[in-house]
């Protein structure tokens, strides 16, 4: 993906919008955190360069 795992990077992967899943290197090893929302969708900021960048906003 052109990103490096071990620099903090967060791989995403989202098929439905309502679902996600996140996985990242926390230094010890790797992370995989699944969430799921009841109601509504989760919104995405627009890709730029074949990545998304993600802020705390």
């Amino acid at each position: 993906m052109g990103a490096d795992p071990f620099s903090g990077a967060v791989y995403v992967r989202a098929k439905r919008t309502g679902r996600i899943k996140l996985i990242f290197w926390d230094g010890t090893g790797v992370c995989l955190y699944a969430k799921r929302l009841d109601d509504g969708e989760f919104r995405w900021p627009k890709v730029h360069d074949g990545a998304m960048r993600l802020t705390a906003a």
